[in-house]
C-alpha cells in the first residue's frame, strides 16, 4: 500500500535506472528526486528537472538528503537544508553542463576550454565544503573562491548576476528591495570597476649575473630610489652571488627574492627607479694575478637601474636583463645610479666583461594580507621582506620598531706620509658602555641576517671617499642606551702582504644625556688619530672625548682644532618607542617641572603627529592628570591640547589609532570629574560661535565633537559609579542647556559671511556620531527627540549655502544609517524631520545621490512582511509626503540627457536606480488600506488623473530595458511583480472614475500601452528560459503576462462603446500580444480582435481600417524580430493568429460580414508567412538569393495584392540595398526603376521620404534616372542605360537646359563606345526546383530559372545553392518530381543547366552587325529557356544510334523576363515536345555549319590571334566524317526503307542532303582559307585534312568544286577581302526561289539543354547503354548524340565556353542551330568526364577564348554556277548565313514576339531602297563599315539581352554524345552560340514574303560597292531583312544619318517587365520620343 512520505521527501540518485518496470520512472544517476509515496522498497516521485512525468524507482537507488517542505499538500515544494552555497552551485554546474556542451558546438574553444577549469574547480571546492572538515575561516575563503567562480562563469555565458549576503544567495521576498539593490549594485561595480589598490609591492627575483670574466664572488644590492628628490626611498636587498654569477645559497630561496612592501599609489611613477650596485669582492684590481694579495677586499664592480613605469603595464617582467654601467673615475661611484638615470654618458660606460643583470620581476597590488593570500606559492617558498625607509603611509597602532638608518657619506683624510692617497676601509661595531660588541645588530640588507660587524668597500687611492651605503641597526631599545658606534679606518695596502692598517676611528654615542636619541640629520664626526696597534676595547678612553664638530668641548677646543681629518654620516631614528623630540619629554615628565606646564601645553601643536601618537596613552594621561591638578588654570588649554589630538587623528595617517583612543577611553580613563569642565568649555565654545570673527579654531572644537562626548559621557559613567549617581539632574541641564546652545547657533541665518554656515556645515558632519553616546546616558526616546529638535531647528529657506545644504543631507543620512534610527520607537520621532528635509531637496532637485541614499537606508529598514502597527504608520506618514514627489523625481531625471562622462553615467544610473528601488519598495509595502487612503485624498478627479497619468508613466520607465543592467533579471521580476499589483490595484480607480460620462481617452490609452509593453517584455518571455529558470520563476510569481492579458480583457469589456476610441489605433499593440506564445494569453487576447472587427463593422460597415492597422503593423512587428521558429509552426498551421483558436474564425462566420472577416484573416495570414520567411532570411549574414528572394515576394505582395504603396516603396529600396550588396548592379537598376515608374515629370511637392529630401517630382525622378543609369553601366547594360539618357535629354531639352543635356549626350556617347570597346561576359541560367514542405513559402514546391553570376557554372552553382540551404538533398534526376516529394518534410533541389531563347531576332539575323552588339540581345529580356533531354524509341540499332534518338525538348516561361528585379524568377508555364531523330540530325548539322561559317569569318577579318580554334573544329569535323560522321546520317536516313516507311519526311531528308552539300562547300572554303593562314609547322595537318577532305567527299559523291570556288571569290561581311565585282553571279529569277521548309512543324526553335546537373550515375549509365558508350575512334565519327552525366558532386564546374550555357561563343555565333545542346549538355560534366574529340578537342585557355567572341556572318565558298539545272532544283534553299526568308517567318510560331522594337534612326532622314535590298552587307552610304579590327576586353556582363532565337548551347550535337563528339571545345563553342535556324521565329509578324529581285536591279546594287553576300547554291537569290512596322520607311528616303539604336529593353516599358506585348501595328514614332524603359 502507497504512503505519503513525511520524513523521506528528497534524494539524489546513486545509481541509473531504465524504468523497464510497468510505472517506472527512468532516472540517470546525479538526477535529483522529489519523493511523494513509499511501498515496501519503493518510493513514487518525480525527477526535478522533469516534475511532469511521475513514476515508481527502488529506494535502494536513492540517497535521501534532508529538506524542508513548505506547502504541504499537492503544491508542496521541497527544499534542501544543506548549505546555500551548495544549492547554488549544484544547480548552476547543471544549467553550465548543457551550455558548455554548446559551446564545443560553436566552436567557442577559448571559454568552452576556461569553463571546463573552472567547472572543475568548483567541483573540487564543493568537495571540501561537503566533507565538511574546515576551519570557519577557511570555509569563508572557499565560499568566497567559489562565489567568485560562479560569478565569472555567470557572466561569461550570460546568465542573470545573482544577489548575495555574505557568499550565500539573498531571497528578493525576504529583503527590502532597495537592499536587494544595493547587494546587485555591488556586485555588478565589482564585476564592472575592480578597486584601485592604495597600497603596492614589488616582487624582485634575482636569476643570475652573466658575465665572460667573473671569477669573484659577488654582492648584489637592490633598493628604490627616488631621482625626483635624489635620495633612496626603501631599505636594501643584500644578496651574495658565487664566482659563477649565481646565488651562493641555492637552498635558501628566501635569500635571494624579496618583496618591497608598502608602496604608495604616488610612488608608481616614472621617476622612481630601482636601482642595483654590484661589488665584487677579491683583489684591488680586477686584474691582479692571483699570488699577489691574499686579502679580500670589497670593490665597486657595476650598477644597473630600471624605471618601475616601465612595470606599470601589469605584465611578469621574467627574465628581464639589466645592463651592467661602471664608472669611468671610482670617485664618482657613489652617484653612478643618478648618472645612468641623467643618462651622462661621459661619466660611465659599460662593464669592461659586458655584464647583465638576470631578474624577475612584478608589480603586486593589495594590501600585504591579500598578497599573501592571492600568492601563497610565492610564500610558502620564502621571501625576505624588504621595507619602506621609516614608517609606511599608515602607522598602524601596536606596531613595533626601533630601527637607526646609518647612512656613511663620505671621509676626508690625509695623506699620512705618503706620496700616494690612502686606499681606506671602514669597519662599523655597534659597543655598549662596558666595551662589549653588540652581536647581529647590523643589517646590510633584507636578504642576509645581520651581523656584528661591517666593511665599507675600498675605493682606490682616494682620500676623499664617497660611499653613500646606508645601513639599518634593529637595535632593541633597552640595548639603546649608553651604547655607541665606533667606526675603524684602515689604509688597505696593496703589497704582498695586504695588510690593513689601523690609522683613525669615530664615534657617535646612541642617545644624549636627556634621553633623546641622536637626532636625525647628517653629523661631521671627528676622526681621532690613533697608532696600528691601538687597543679600542677600553671604551673609557675615548668616550670622554668630543665626537662631533657640531659639539665641541671648550677644554679640547684647542687639541681639535688640529685636525682636518672629518667623516660624514647621516642617521634617522624610525622608532615606536624613543622620541627625539625635547618637548614631547618635556610634557611628559611634567610633574618635575610644573613651571612649564603652560609653555608646554602651547608647544603640543609643534609636536610631529608621528611622535604624538607613538605616546598617545601617555600623552592624554598627562593632559588629563594636569586637568585634575588644577581645572581653573589649565581646562581651556587641556581643552585645546585635546582637540588638536583627536583631530590629529581624523588624518589618514594616524587613522589606525583611533581604536587606541577608544581603547583608553573604555579602560584606562579615569578622569571622574573631567566631564564638568570638558561640556563648560564646550558651551562656551559654541556661544561664541555667533560673535566669533574668526571660526577657525571653534571649527576644529566641532569637528571633534565626537571624541569629547565620548570623554564627557565616560567621565560621568565614572562618576555616577563611584558616586552612585550624584548630581544626575545636573547633569541633564548641562547637556539640555549645551543642546540649547547648539540648537540657537544652528538657527542663525548666514549673514554675508560664509564663516557661520561653515561652523554650521562642520557641526553637523560630525554630530550624528554622538548619538551613541548619548544613548548611553539618556533614554532612547529622550535622545530622539533631543536630536528631532535639533535638526529640526536647521534653516529651512531653500537659499542657504549650497555646501551646507549638502552637509545637512549628509547629518540626515547619518541619522538614518545611525543605531538611534533603527528602533523603530525613535524611528517613528524622527521620521518626520527626515522627510520634511528630503521633500524639501526632492522639490529643489538637489543633492539626488545623496536624497536617494537616505530614502534607501530608510526603506532597508522597514522589512517586506512587518505588517506591525508602527511599520504601516511609517508607510502612511511616507506616501502621504514622498509618493508624489517620488514619481516626479523620477520623471524628472529619466527625462534629463544622460551625462557624457562614463563617470558620472555610472553616478546618474545608479541615482536613477535607487530611486527606482524605493518607489519598488514603498509599493510593495501598501496595503490595500494605504491604496484606498491614497485614492480618496485626491479632491478632485483632475488630481486623481494626473497622478494615475504620471504613476502609469513611470511605470512604463521601469519597464524599459536600459533601466537595469541586462542580467539583473531578479531586479525585473521583482519590480514587474510590485508593478502588476499596483496596477490591479489602480484599474479599480481607473473603472470607477473614468468611465461612461467621465470617460477620458487618455488616461485609458496609458493604462493600455502600459499594459501591453509590461507583457512584451524580454525578461518575462519564459520560453527564453532555461527549464529550471522557467521553474523557479513560476513557482514564485507566476506567468504574470497571463495576469496582464485578464486584466487587459477585463478592461477591454468594461469599455462599452468607449472601444470605438481605441479603433484601430491598439490593433498593433493587442496584435503584438498575440505575437507571444503563450496559449493562456492568446486565449485571452484574441477574442478582442473580434470585438473590434465587430465594433469597427458597426460603425462603418467594413473594418478597412483594422485591416490596414493590422498589415502594418504586422510589417513592423516582423522586421523587429518579433517572433522565433515556435512562431513559424503556428504561423504554418494555416493562421499563427487564429489558427490554434478556432474560436475567431466561428465566430466570424456567424457574422453577418464573414466573407470579409474570413478573407481579411486569409490575407493577413499569407502576409504573416511570407513576413516571417522575410524576417528570417535577414537573419544570415551575407546576402545571398534567399534574401533577395524573399524581399521580392513580400514587395509583389504588397503591390498586387494589398495595394501599400507606401510599404511597396520601401521594400523597394530593401531590395534595392541587397542587390548593391551583392554587387548585383542591373538588378538594382531594374529595382530602382519600379518606384521611377511610380512617378511623373511633373512639379508636383513630394515630402521627405527614406533618404530623399523634400522635393519635386521633376528632381526626384531625375534623381533616380541618373542613379539607374549609373547602375546598368556598372552592371554592364549600357543599352539599357542609353535608353534612359535620351529620355531624360529630352527632358532637358524641353527645359532648354543645354548644360545637362550636353553631360547627358557625352554619357550617351560614352556608353556607345563601351559597348564597342568592352567585353561582357554571357552568364549562363540555371532552372532550379524547391521541393518539399521546408522550403520557406515563397519557394516551396515551385521552379525558378537563375541568371548565374560571372564565370559561375553548373557545379559552382549548385554549391552555392547547397550553402545557401545547408539542409537540401540534391536530387539525381531531371525528372518531374511526384507528390511524395511535394509533400515531404524535407528540402529538394533539382538543379540544370538551360538555355536562354531570345525573342527578337532582328539584330541577331541581321549581317554586319559586331558581336559586342548581339551579344545584349542574347541574354537580356529572356522569357523562354529550353532544355533538351535525348532518349531512343523503339529498339535501339547497335550500328547506328542515330535511327531511333530522339529529343525531348521543354520549353520554360518565366513570369517575368530576366534579368530583372531579381536573378531569378519563376516559372509560369512549361511546354514539351518531342523531336524526331531526323529533326534532331539536321539541327546539329546546321549548328555544325553555323559554326564553321563563323570561324572562318573571324579568321577572314584576322579577328583571330591564331588560327588553333578553326584548325580544331576543320579537323574534327573532316577526320570525323571520314570515319564515319556524316555518312551515319546517310545510313540513318537516305536508305530506301526509311524513306518508304516515312513519306512526310521528304522535305527533311532533302534539307539534311542539303546540309551535307553544304558542309562540304564551307569546308572546302575553309580549308582555303586555312591554308593562306596556316603555320609552317602546322603544313603537315594541313595537308593531312586536305587528303581526307578529297576521301569524305567520295563518300558523299561530291565531284570537284575547285572551279566554281575559283569563279565565286567569297565576301564575309565583317570586313574581308573584297573580290572583283565582275565575277557577280548570273540574274536572279523569281522563279528560283523555292524555299524548303528547314524543319517539321513540331521541331521547337528554342534549343534547351537536356542534360541536367542533376542527372545521376544510374541515368547517365542507361543513358550511355542507349548511345552505345564507346571511346574508339569509329564512334567518334559516327556523331551519337548522348547525355552527359554530371551529378551535383561533381568538383569542376564547366569552363564557360565548354558548357555553351553562358558566355560561351555558342551564343554569340549569329545563326548558330541547335547542335550547341550538346555543349550544354556538356556542362554538367566536369572537365574529366568530359569528353574530347577530334571535332570539339580539349578547351583552350581563357585567352584564347577571347579571340573567338566576335562572330561574323560570314559567306563561304560560292557554289558552282554551271551546276546543272536538277542540281539546282533540289538544292535551293538560300544559305543559312542569310537572314530567313518571308515564308520562312511566316512559319515561325507566334511566341517568338518581339520585346518591342529597335529605337527608331532619327526622322530627318528617310531611308532608301537600298537599305532594303541589301540587309546583309549594308551599303556604305548607309551606314559607315563597322570596324572589328580590335579584339574587346573579356569583361562578364551581369545584364544580357536573351532573345529566344539564340541556342547556344543546343545539346544536340553531331557526334556521340558518349564518346564527347558533341562536347564543344571552348574554341568551338566560343563562336558556336548563334541562332537557332529560325524556322518557328519570325523575323516580325508582318514582313511578308522576301521579293526576288531580277538582274535589272543588280547594277543598283553594284553601286552600293557591296560585294553581293556569298550563297552556296543560288548566287541570284537574296533574303531582305525583315523589319518590323515601326521601323518600316518609304522606299525613296534617304539613308539615315545615325545607326539604329539599342533595342528597347522591355516588352513596352522596360518598368513593367511582367508582361509580354503582342506585337502590333506601330505608328510612326514622333520625333524624339523613345521607346519607354
Amino acid at each position: 500500500m502507497w504512503i505519503p512520505t513525511e520524513h523521506e521527501k528528497y534524494g539524489v540518485v546513486i545509481a541509473s535506472f531504465r524504468g523497464t518496470v510497468s510505472y517506472g520512472l527512468s532516472l540517470e544517476i546525479g538526477d535529483t528526486v522529489q519523493i511523494l509515496e513509499k511501498c515496501d522498497g519503493w518510493y513514487r516521485g518525480f525527477a526535478l528537472k522533469n516534475p511532469n512525468v511521475k513514476g515508481i524507482f527502488p529506494s535502494s537507488y536513492v540517497h535521501l538528503k534532508n529538506a524542508c517542505v513548505k506547502n504541504k499538500g499537492q503544491f508542496e515544494m521541497v527544499i534542501p537544508t544543506e548549505d546555500s552555497v551548495i544549492t547554488e552551485m549544484t544547480s548552476t554546474l547543471r544549467d553550465w553542463g548543457t551550455m558548455w556542451k554548446q559551446l564545443y558546438v560553436r566552436n567557442e574553444g577559448d571559454l568552452f576550454h576556461r569553463l571546463w577549469h573552472i567547472m572543475n574547480e568548483i567541483l573540487d571546492l564543493r568537495r571540501q565544503v561537503l566533507v565538511g572538515h574546515l576551519t570557519h575561516d577557511r570555509m569563508k575563503d572557499v565560499k568566497r573562491h567559489i562565489t567568485a567562480r560562479l560569478d565569472w562563469g555567470n557572466e561569461q555565458l550570460g546568465l542573470d548576476l545573482v544577489p548575495r549576503k555574505e557568499y550565500a544567495m539573498v531571497d528578493p521576498e525576504d529583503i527590502s528591495i532597495t537592499e536587494l539593490y544595493r547587494l546587485m549594485e555591488h556586485r555588478h561595480r565589482k564585476k564592472d570597476t575592480p578597486v584601485q589598490a592604495s597600497s603596492h609591492h614589488l616582487f624582485v627575483q634575482m636569476k643570475s649575473l652573466m658575465c665572460s670574466n667573473l671569477g669573484e664572488e659577488l654582492e648584489v644590492i637592490f633598493s628604490l630610489f627616488d631621482s625626483k628628490e635624489n635620495r633612496p626611498i626603501s631599505e636594501r636587498f643584500f644578496l651574495r652571488l658565487n664566482r659563477n654569477g649565481l646565488p651562493k645559497a641555492p637552498d635558501k630561496p628566501e635569500r635571494h627574492c624579496s618583496l618591497f612592501v608598502d608602496l604608495g599609489s604616488s610612488e608608481l611613477r616614472r621617476d622612481i627607479y630601482i636601482t642595483v650596485h654590484i661589488i665584487r669582492i677579491g683583489r684591488m684590481g680586477a686584474g691582479e694575478k692571483k699570488n699577489a694579495c691574499s686579502v679580500q677586499y670589497r670593490r665597486p664592480f657595476g650598477c644597473a637601474v630600471l624605471s618601475i613605469a616601465d612595470l606599470l603595464t601589469g605584465e611578469t617582467k621574467d627574465d628581464l636583463i639589466l645592463k651592467v654601467y661602471m664608472c669611468n673615475t671610482e670617485s664618482e661611484w657613489y652617484q653612478i645610479h643618478e648618472n645612468i638615470i641623467k643618462k651622462l654618458n661621459a661619466r660611465y660606460n659599460l662593464t669592461g666583461s659586458n655584464a647583465g643583470l638576470a631578474v624577475s620581476l612584478q608589480l603586486l597590488h593589495g594590501d600585504i594580507e591579500q598578497i599573501r593570500r592571492e600568492y601563497s606559492s610565492v610564500f610558502s617558498h620564502g621571501v625576505s621582506i624588504t621595507r619602506k625607509l621609516g614608517f609606511s603611509n599608515i602607522i598602524m597602532p601596536g606596531e613595533m620598531r626601533n630601527d637607526l638608518y646609518i647612512t656613511m657619506e663620505r671621509g676626508e683624510f690625509e695623506k699620512g706620509g705618503k706620496s700616494v692617497a690612502r686606499n681606506v676601509e671602514v669597519t662599523m661595531f655597534i659597543v655598549e658602555n662596558s666595551g662589549q660588541i653588540l652581536k647581529d645588530f647590523i643589517s646590510f640588507g633584507s636578504g642576509e641576517p645581520p651581523a656584528s660587524e661591517y666593511h665599507s668597500f675600498v675605493l682606490y687611492h682616494n682620500n676623499s671617499p664617497r660611499w653613500s651605503e646606508l645601513l639599518k641597526l634593529p637595535i632593541p631599545v633597552d640595548k639603546f642606551r649608553g651604547a655607541h658606534i665606533r667606526f675603524e679606518f684602515r689604509h688597505c695596502s696593496t703589497k704582498e702582504k695586504g695588510e690593513k692598517k689601523l690609522f683613525g676611528f669615530s664615534f657617535v654615542p646612541l642617545m644624549q644625556e636627556d634621553g633623546r636619541t641622536l637626532p636625525d640629520g647628517t653629523h661631521e664626526l671627528i676622526v681621532h688619530k690613533c697608532e696600528e696597534n691601538t687597543n679600542l676595547q677600553d671604551t673609557t678612553r675615548y668616550l670622554k672625548l668630543p665626537f662631533s664638530k657640531g659639539i665641541l668641548l671648550g677644554n679640547n677646543h684647542q687639541a681639535i682644532k688640529a685636525t682636518k681629518e672629518s667623516f660624514w654620516i647621516t642617521s634617522f631614528l624610525c622608532s615606536t618607542k624613543l622620541t627625539q623630540n625635547g618637548d614631547m619629554l618635556d610634557l611628559l615628565k611634567w610633574r618635575t617641572h610644573p613651571d612649564k606646564i603652560t609653555g608646554c601645553l602651547s608647544k603640543i601643536k609643534e609636536i610631529d603627529g608621528s611622535e604624538i601618537v607613538k605616546f598617545l596613552q601617555d600623552t592624554l594621561d598627562t593632559l588629563f592628570g594636569i586637568l585634575d591638578e588644577n581645572s581653573q588654570k589649565y581646562g581651556s588649554k587641556v581643552f585645546d591640547s585635546l582637540v588638536h589630538i583627536i583631530n590629529l587623528l581624523q588624518d589618514s595617517k594616524f587613522h589606525h589609532f583611533k581604536p587606541v583612543m577608544d581603547t583608553y577611553i573604555e579602560s584606562h580613563f579615569a578622569g571622574a570629574l573631567a566631564y564638568r569642565d570638558l561640556i563648560k568649555v564646550l558651551k562656551w565654545y559654541v556661544d561664541r560661535i555667533t560673535e566669533a570673527e574668526r571660526q577657525e579654531h571653534i571649527q576644529e572644537v566641532l569637528k571633534a565633537q565626537e571624541y569629547i562626548f565620548k570623554y564627557i559621557v565616560q567621565s560621568r559613567r565614572l562618576f555616577s559609579l563611584a558616586t552612585g549617581g550624584q548630581n544626575e539632574e545636573e547633569f541633564r541641564c548641562c547637556i539640555q542647556e549645551l543642546l540649547m546652545s547648539v540648537r540657537f547657533f544652528l538657527s542663525q541665518e548666514s549673514k554675508g559671511s560664509g564663516a557661520l554656515s561653515q561652523s554650521q556645515a562642520v557641526f553637523l558632519s560630525s554630530f550624528p556620531a554622538v548619538y551613541s553616546e548619548l544613548l548611553k546616558l539618556f533614554d532612547i526616546r529622550e535622545v530622539a527627540n533631543l536630536v528631532q529638535d535639533t535638526l529640526g531647528s536647521l534653516p529651512t529657506i531653500v537659499h542657504v549655502d549650497d555646501s551646507l545644504q549638502a552637509v545637512k543631507l549628509q547629518c540626515i543620512g547619518k541619522t538614518v544609517e545611525s543605531q538611534l534610527y533603527t528602533n523603530p520607537d525613535s524611528r517613528y520621532i524622527l521620521l518626520p524631520v527626515v522627510l520634511h528635509h528630503l521633500h524639501m531637496h526632492l522639490q529643489e532637485q538637489k543633492d539626488l545621490i545623496m536624497c536617494a541614499r537616505i530614502l534607501s537606508n530608510v526603506f532597508c529598514l522597514i522589512k517586506k512582511n512587518s505588517s506591525e502597527k508602527s511599520v504601516l504608520e511609517e508607510i502612511d506618514v511616507i506616501v502621504a509626503s514622498l509618493l508624489d514627489i517620488l514619481l516626479r523625481t523620477i520623471l524628472e531625471i529619466t527625462s534629463r540627457p544622460q551625462p557624457s562622462g562614463s563617470a558620472m553615467r555610472l553616478q546618474f544610473q545608479d541615482v536613477t536606480g535607487e530611486f527606482v528601488a524605493c518607489l519598488l519598495s514603498l509599493l510593495r509595502q501598501m496595503t490595500d488600506r494605504h491604496y484606498q487612503q491614497l485614492l480618496d485624498s485626491f479632491n478632485t478627479k483632475e488630481e486623481l488623473r494626473d497622478f494615475l497619468l504620471q504613476i502609469f508613466t513611470v511605470f512604463r520607465i521601469l519597464i524599459r530595458p536600459e533601466m537595469f543592467p541586462k542580467d539583473w533579471t531578479v531586479m525585473r521580476l521583482v519590480a514587474n511583480n510590485v508593478i502588476i499589483t499596483t496596477v490591479l490595484y489602480l484599474s479599480d480607480a481607473l473603472r470607477k472614475n473614468f468611465l461612461n460620462e467621465n470617460f477620458d481617452y487618455k488616461i485609458w490609452d496609458s493604462y493600455f500601452y502600459l499594459a501591453v509593453i509590461f507583457i512584451n517584455q524580454l525578461c518575462l518571455q519564459l520560453e527564453m528560459f532555461t527549464p529550471s529558470k522557467k521553474k523557479k520563476v513560476l513557482e514564485k510569481y507566476g506567468d504574470m503576462r497571463v495576469t496582464m492579458g485578464c486584466e487587459i480583457f477585463s478592461m477591454w469589456q468594461n469599455l462599452g462603446e468607449h472601444k470605438l476610441h481605441f479603433i484601430p489605433a491598439l490593433i498593433g499593440p493587442f496584435l503584438e500580444v498575440t505575437l507571444i506564445p503563450q496559449p493562456d494569453l492568446r486565449n485571452v487576447m484574441i477574442p478582442i480582435f473580434h470585438d473590434m472587427m465587430d465594433w469597427e463593422q458597426r460603425r462603418s460597415g467594413n473594418f478597412k481600417q483594422v485591416e490596414a492597422k493590422l498589415i502594418d503593423k504586422l510589417d513592423s512587428l516582423m522586421s523587429e524580430g518579433k517572433g522565433d521558429e515556435t512562431y513559424r509552426e503556428l504561423f504554418n498551421s494555416i493562421i499563427p493568429l487564429f489558427g490554434p483558436y478556432p474560436s475567431l474564425l466561428k465566430k466570424i462566420e456567424r457574422e453577418t460580414w464573414r466573407e470579409s472577416g474570413v478573407s481579411l484573416i486569409a490575407t493577413v495570414t499569407r502576409l504573416m508567412e511570407r513576413l516571417l520567411d522575410y524576417r528570417d532570411c535577414m537573419k544570415m549574414g551575407e546576402v545571398d538569393g534567399k534574401k533577395i528572394g524573399c524581399t521580392v515576394s513580400l514587395l509583389n505582395f504588397y503591390k498586387t495584392e494589398l495595394n501599400k504603396e507606401e510599404m511597396y516603396i520601401r521594400y523597394i529600396h530593401k531590395l534595392y540595398d541587397l542587390h548593391l550588396k551583392a554587387q548585383n548592379f542591373t538588378e538594382a537598376a531594374y529595382t530602382l526603376l519600379l518606384y521611377d515608374e511610380l512617378l511623373e515629370w511633373s512639379d508636383r511637392p513630394l515630402r521627405e521620404f527614406l533618404t530623399y529630401p523634400m522635393q519635386t517630382e521633376w528632381q526626384r525622378k531625375e534623381h533616380l534616372h541618373l542613379a539607374i543609369i549609373q547602375n546598368f553601366d556598372r552592371g554592364k547594360c549600357w543599352e539599357n542605360g542609353i535608353i534612359l539618357c535620351r529620355k531624360i535629354a529630352e527632358q532637358y531639352e524641353s527645359y532648354y537646359d543645354y548644360r545637362n543635356l550636353s553631360k547627358m549626350r557625352m554619357m550617351e556617347a560614352s556608353l556607345y563606345d563601351k559597348i564597342m570597346d568592352q567585353q561582357r561576359l554571357e552568364p549562363e541560367f540555371f532552372r532550379v526546383g524547391f521541393y518539399g514542405k521546408k522550403f520557406p513559402f515563397f519557394l516551396r514546391n515551385k521552379e525558378f530559372v537563375c541568371r548565374g553570376h560571372d564565370y559561375e557554372r553548373l557545379e559552382a552553382f549548385q554549391q552555392r545553392m547547397l550553402n545557401e540551404f545547408p539542409h537540401a538533398i540534391a536530387m539525381q534526376h531531371a525528372n518531374q518530381p511526384d507528390e511524395t516529394i511535394f509533400q515531404a518534410e524535407a528540402q529538394y533541389l533539382q538543379i540544370y543547366a538551360v538555355t536562354p531563347i531570345p525573342e527578337s531576332q532582328e539584330v541577331l539575323q541581321r549581317e554586319g552587325v559586331p558581336d559586342n552588339i548581339k551579344s545584349f540581345y542574347k541574354v537580356n529580356h529572356i522569357w523562354k529557356f529550353r532544355y533538351d533531354r535525348p532518349f531512343h524509341k523503339g529498339t535501339k540499332d547497335k550500328e547506328n544510334e542515330f535511327k531511333s534518338l530522339w529529343v525531348e525538348r521543354t520549353s520554360l516561361y518565366l513570369v517575368q523576363s530576366l534579368p530583372g528585379i531579381s536573378r531569378w524568377f519563376e516559372v509560369e508555364k512549361r511546354e514539351v515536345v518531342e523531336m524526331s531523330p531526323l529533326e534532331n540530325a539536321i539541327e546539329v548539322l546546321e549548328n555544325k555549319n553555323q559554326q564553321l561559317k563563323t570561324l572562318i569569318s573571324q579568321c577572314q577579318t584576322r579577328q583571330m590571334q591564331n588560327i588553333n580554334p578553326l584548325t580544331m573544329c576543320l579537323n574534327g569535323v573532316i577526320d570525323a566524317a571520314v570515319n564515319g560522321g556524316v555518312s551515319r546520317y546517310q545510313e540513318a536516313f537516305f536508305v530506301k526503307e526509311y524513306i518508304l516507311s516515312h513519306p512526310e519526311d521528304g522535305e527533311k531528308i532533302a534539307r539534311l542532303r542539303e546540309l551535307m552539300l553544304e558542309q562540304a562547300q564551307i569546308l572546302e572554303f575553309g580549308l582555303a582559307v586555312h591554308e593562306k593562314f596556316v603555320p609552317q609547322d602546322m603544313r603537315p595537318l594541313h595537308k593531312k585534312l586536305v587528303d581526307q577532305f578529297f576521301v569524305m567527299k567520295s563518300s558523299l559523291g561530291i565531284q570537284e568544286f575547285s572551279a566554281c570556288i575559283q569563279a565565286s571569290p567569297v565576301h564575309f561581311p565583317n570586313g574581308s577581302p573584297r573580290v572583283c565585282r565582275n565575277s557577280a553571279p548570273a540574274s536572279m529569277s523569281p522563279d528560283g526561289t523555292r524555299v524548303i521548309p528547314r524543319r517539321s512543324p513540331l521541331s521547337y526553335p528554342a534549343v534547351n539543354r537536356y542534360s541536367s546537373s542533376s542527372l545521376s550515375s544510374q541515368a547517365s549509365a542507361e543513358v550511355s547503354n542507349i548511345t552505345g558508350q564507346s571511346e574508339s575512334s569509329d564512334e567518334v565519327f559516327n556523331m551519337q548524340p548522348s547525355p552527359s552525366t554530371s551529378s551535383l558532386s561533381s568538383t569542376h564546374s564547366a569552363s564557360p565556353n565548354v558548357t555553351s550555357s553562358a558566355p560561351s561563343s555558342a551564343r554569340a555565333s549569329p545563326l548558330l542551330s541547335d547542335k550547341h545542346k550538346h555543349s550544354r549538355e556538356n556542362s554538367c560534366l566536369s572537365p574529366r568526364e568530359r569528353p574530347c574529340s577530334a571535332i570539339y578537342p580539349t578547351p583552350v585557355e581563357p585567352s584564347q577564348r577571347l579571340l573567338f567572341n566576335h562572330i561574323g556572318e560570314g559567306a563561304l565558298p560560292r557554289s558552282d554556277p554551271n551546276l546543272s539545272a536538277p542540281e539546282k532544283a533540289v538544292n535551293p534553299t538560300p544559305s543559312s548565313w542569310s537572314l530567313d526568308s518571308g515564308k520562312e517567318a511566316k512559319n515561325m510560331s507566334d511566341s517568338g514576339k518581339i520585346l518591342s522594337p529597335p529605337v527608331p534612326p532619327r526622322p530627318t532622314q528617310t531611308a532608301s531602297p537600298a537599305r532594303h535590298t541589301t540587309s546583309v552587307s549594308p551599303s556604305p552610304a548607309g551606314r559607315s563599315p563597322l570596324k572589328q579590327g580590335s579584339v574587346q576586353s573579356f569583361t562578364p556582363s551581369p545584364v544580357e539581352y536573351h532573345s529566344p532565337g539564340l541556342i547556344s548551347n543546343s545539346p544536340v550535337l553531331s557526334g556521340s554524345y558518349s564518346s564527347g563528339i558533341s562536347s564543344l571545345s571552348r574554341c568551338s563553342t566560343s563562336e558556336t552560340s548563334g541562332f537557332e535556324n529560325q524556322v518557328n521565329e519570325q523575323s516580325a509578324p508582318g514582313a511578308g514574303p522576301a521579293p526576288s529581285y531580277s538582274g535589272s536591279e543588280e547594277p543598283g546594287r553594284k553601286e552600293s560597292k557591296t560585294p553581293p553576300p556569298y550563297s552556296v547554291y543560288e548566287r541570284t537569290l537574296r533574303r531582305p531583312v525583315p523589319l518590323p512596322h515601326s521601323l518600316s520607311i518609304p522606299v525613296t528616303a534617304e539613308p539615315p544619318a545615325l545607326p539604329p539604336k539599342p533595342l528597347a529593353a522591355r516588352p513596352g516599358h522596360l518598368e513593367n517587365g511582367t508582361r509580354r506585348t503582342e506585337p502590333g501595328p506601330r505608328p510612326r514614332p514622333l520625333p524624339r520620343k523613345v521607346s519607354q524603359l
